[in-house]
């Protein structure tokens, strides 16, 4: 099995960053430029749900629009406020939004993420849904200590009398392939081994509209991660009206026998491709676990295939790119 574990680690490299060898270190000569990396994938969309009503051609960044405007329909509660979110956003979630609802219920903010998440913790600790949209996941790092020290524990500060769990954190998440180091990272970990969060990335139209309004009716603090290569590249037919996908429940996309592939995000797409290369070009049968929820995680569904297999392999953008530097 060891000789079958490093077979797929190399297809996961080979697919994940066109690697025909081990990896090497960049090249420091001087006047050569070292080589770039970049994952290649295929968005792979799921089938039409029918048990959800009426569907329409969403894009990821539609389906998160569609989202937050149900929720601003039904909850006359709910705002949604961040840095550009008045004219729709950087990358047009919010678009429209403030005119059908109005300046108090989706308006900027300063360029402050402390200020944000801090604001947007007053906001469901009086009660109100508060939808915080952080412009770019790398920036949400100046608004560590109030997301980890004050919305985490919020509930067990004051014995279960006040909570902020009405408070959903959005961001654009992962590479695109010319972000750099402000505009490409994956920070999920950061938040992975914090007790009271909820931490959700998902992998496609119909499960970020699903997943998003569940992060947004559950009693506790969560972030939402939003893979922003899948903005536009990932289109689906998504349910018009609200529905909910669970939290914490990892799904099985493919059966296999002698490998588990976990992942969650825009890598789901890359290992299952893995899974393809694996099976043509090893003989090697892979399960692949799409993860959803990384905190807390599903450790049910991933524990028990494992029990069955003999090989366990993660894949983020995070794991992958610190194996690069």
């Amino acid at each position: 099995m060891a000789q079958v574990g490093l077979a797929v680690r190399r297809a996961v490299l080979s697919a994940v960053g066109g690697l025909a060898g081990p990896w090497r270190p960049p090249c420091s000569t001087p006047g050569l430029r070292p080589r770039r990396h970049a994952a290649h994938f295929t968005f792979q969309p799921d089938p039409e749900p029918i048990q959800y009503g009426q569907t329409q051609k969403m894009n990821l960044f539609q389906s998160i629009t569609s989202a937050l405007d149900n929720v601003l329909s039904k909850d006359p509660t709910a705002v949604i406020f961040g840095e550009d979110v008045s004219f729709g956003g950087v990358f047009r979630c919010t678009v429209g939004l403030r005119d059908k609802y109005g300046k108090d219920r989706v308006f900027n903010t300063p360029l402050c993420e402390q200020g944000i998440v801090g604001f947007g913790i007053g906001v469901a600790a009086a009660g109100a849904t508060a939808i915080a949209e952080i412009q770019f996941a790398d920036y949400i790092f100046p608004a560590f200590d109030q997301i980890v020290n004050e919305a985490a524990k919020y509930r067990y500060r004051s014995g279960d009398l006040f909570n902020c769990g009405s408070l959903t954190i959005r961001a654009p998440w992962g590479c695109v392939g010319h972000g750099a180091l402000y505009h490409s990272q994956s920070p999920e970990a950061f938040f992975a081994h914090c007790p009271g969060l909820k931490v959700v990335i998902p992998r496609s139209p119909i499960e970020a509209k699903g997943l998003l309004l569940s992060c947004i009716e559950d009693k506790n603090p969560c972030i939402f991660f939003e893979p922003k290569i899948l903005y536009r590249a990932a289109v689906e037919q998504v349910p018009v009206e609200p529905y909910y996908l669970p939290l914490s429940e990892a799904e099985v996309l493919q059966d296999g026998s002698d490998v588990t592939l976990v992942a969650w995000g825009t890598q789901v797409h890359v290992i299952k491709e893995v899974a393809v290369m694996a099976q043509e070009k090893l003989g090697v049968s892979c399960e692949v676990i799409d993860l959803k929820t990384i905190l807390p995680w599903d450790a049910d569904t991933v524990c028990k295939l494992q029990m069955f297999l003999d090989l366990f392999c993660t894949l983020s953008y995070a794991l992958y790119t610190e194996k690069r530097q």
